[in-house]
């Protein structure tokens, strides 16, 4: 065994002891060995930082061999190189050029390489210029490499984490260690494995100890389970910069039918936080002022885009955060009355639909244009349990039956108790849970289930309006997203926007309202004779065109037309599109509409 070895050995046995090595030199006989162990720490140590000249070094070495062996291969090197660059510029980021500077930056690294390589091949590493090009082209070329964002980031983990022994006993997780790290756009994820009767509940209670440890800024550190879901593995994320420290706003509607999953908002890797709501029943929770309103706003956004779906809703703080959305809203209640009608209807509408789809052997409603789904948005229901306690019954209906008709209850509250959720079976019924900020460590497990704090959804330190945490069946472990913030300009202009192509409901439905509408108004002892269908529809049209010729040159509200008529305002809307494209009606400003001048009375 040589003196080097030896010394290496001892310095590797002196750090198990918890020791620092210390190399004594007896004269100059031991210098070239301590030098030699010195260059080859610090080569090691900077491996990074001179992987271009390590590259030139294997270039060189290659070169010789080929040429001094098989210099006829010079053409399929160039062929071969350029085939490799074409591939890197059009599909490297498959393998993890994400950006496109640098996937060129590897496709000219690769034709630089492999065009001096063929070269040395063919005519010998003494050819001139060939040893000035490869040294200025390696200096060149290693300056966008020393410079890089994430490479330098990736050095600086790995020296963090090659001091993770070390941590792990300071902060009472000894015997654990490091699988894998990856760095990404907003810090870094390492994947640890555990040492024997530890658990990522162990972990968990550590996190203050990890940021403390590793010098980050508080809050950045996330623990998870893996996607294995291991019990002796966890998933550390630490975040370099809070991608969620400031609002994100609405890059409009992520959908365009309610078969596609919606877009709530980014999660820390700036990937989509997406979840499918057809079949599926919403709760959304959270404290007053943590964003739940904008929460609604970014769903009523992107189900207001869908031509598939109609949009019931229940706001009994008077129409206060729904009201914007009103000419979108098919039916919009605000007293407790209105909500009993609405949710009775609801509940004959589904009704109606299993008969239809049982008549015809089907076991589901496919949402289309003509035949649409139907979501019930009810905000604080909690109030609707207290003011209207004999409507839950009818809620609780639509949660157990409602999936395969498409007829969908999505119900936002403060804090769902059994209590403020009616003592019915809503809530367990609720496929999909948002969780904005809670105030206390209990209220975590009410919205997002038993079992979910101790779990790691800890919605009780999300630290700004707008955080959630989203459960879903495709969102099985706990990550911190933002929802999009969508301004009061963006609202209405949103909300002006997609009034002009919402969808009614179907003959099937519409029928069972009319049906259960009729069977409460009409005395039973008087029997009436129900108008025909031709009357029923020329009637509000008639009083429309009315209202429209006689509408003075600043033209009616289209509010005014929906009380006039009573008549719903997708209604409203889609009969001034059919009579605006016959040039019969005109809109003169915004939500004002006249009959054309030939037409004016």
């Amino acid at each position: 065994m040589t003196r080097s070895r030896q010394m290496r050995r001892h310095a590797r046995k002196m750090r198990r002891q918890g020791l620092q090595p210390m190399i004594v030199i007896n004269g100059n006989e031991q210098l070239p060995d301590l030098v030699v162990v010195l260059i080859g720490r610090v080569l090691w140590r900077y491996r990074s930082e001179v992987a271009p000249f390590y590259l030139a070094a294997v270039l060189a070495s290659v070169g010789v061999t080929l040429h001094l062996a098989y210099a006829e291969w010079w053409p399929y090197l160039l062929t071969a190189t350029t085939v490799t660059a074409w591939a890197l510029a059009l599909f490297g980021e498959r393998i993890g050029f994400v950006r496109r500077a640098e996937r060129l930056y590897a496709a000219t690294v690769a034709m630089g390489a492999g065009c001096w390589l063929a070269a040395v091949t063919a005519l010998g590493i003494g050819y001139q210029p060939l040893p000035q090009l490869l040294i200025g082209g390696t200096v060149v070329l290693a300056v966008p490499w020393w410079a890089h964002r994430r490479r330098r980031a990736k050095v600086r983990v790995d020296r963090q984490l090659s001091a993770w022994p070390e941590i792990a006993h300071a902060i009472g997780l000894p015997g654990s260690h490091v699988q894998s790290a990856v760095v990404d756009v907003w810090g870094w994820r390492a994947r640890f494995a555990l040492a024997r009767g530890q658990t990522i509940a162990d972990v968990i209670a550590k996190v203050p100890a990890i940021e403390s440890a590793l010098g980050t800024f508080r809050g950045a550190v996330r623990v998870s389970p893996t996607r294995d879901d291991k019990a002796n593995r966890f998933e550390l994320r630490v975040l370099d910069t809070d991608p969620h420290a400031d609002a994100i706003p609405w890059p409009g509607p992520s959908v365009s039918s309610i078969n596609e999953p919606i877009d709530l908002g980014p999660f820390e890797d700036a990937t989509a936080a997406r979840v499918l709501l057809l079949r599926r029943h919403g709760l959304i929770g959270g404290v007053a002022g943590s964003g739940k309103s904008g929460g609604i706003n970014v769903l009523m956004g992107n189900l207001t885009a869908c031509r598939d779906v109609v949009v019931w809703a229940i706001d009994l703080k008077r129409g206060m955060e729904l009201q914007p959305w009103a000419s979108c809203i098919d039916r919009l209640a605000t007293t407790p009355e209105q909500a009993r009608v609405l949710l009775r209807d609801a509940v004959a509408v589904l009704e109606a639909r299993a008969s239809f789809l049982a008549a015809r052997g089907r076991r589901v409603w496919e949402p289309t244009p003509d035949m649409p789904a139907l979501v019930v948005v009810i905000d604080e229901y909690a109030e609707l349990a207290e003011e209207a306690p004999d409507s839950i019954g009818d809620a609780d209906s639509i949660a157990r039956r409602g999936r395969a008709v498409a007829v969908t209850l999505i119900a936002a509250t403060q804090r769902p108790t059994q209590k403020a959720m009616g003592k019915g079976a809503v809530r367990s019924q609720m496929d999909v849970r948002v969780s904005f900020r809670v105030r206390e460590r209990r209220d975590v497990d009410l919205i997002l289930g038993q079992g979910m704090l101790n779990a790691g959804w800890h919605a009780h330190i999300l630290n700004a309006p707008g955080k959630f945490l989203l459960s879903a069946p495709e969102h099985d472990m706990p990550r911190r997203a933002r929802a999009y913030l969508l301004t009061d300009e963006t609202v209405t202009r949103t909300a002006e926007r997609h009034a002009q192509m919402r969808p009614c409901l179907d003959d099937v439905s519409r029928t069972a309202i009319e049906e259960a509408q009729a069977g409460l108004s009409l005395p039973s002892d008087e029997p009436t004779t129900a108008p025909s269908n031709a009357e029923q529809h020329s009637i509000p049209e008639d009083l429309l065109w009315t209202l429209l010729t006689g509408a003075p040159d600043e033209g009616i509200p289209v509010a005014h037309l929906v009380k006039a008529t009573g008549m719903s305002r997708p209604w409203i809307y889609q009969r001034l599109r059919e009579l605006a494209d016959a040039d019969r009606v005109t809109q003169v400003s915004r939500g004002r509409w006249r009959a054309a001048h030939e037409h004016v009375r």
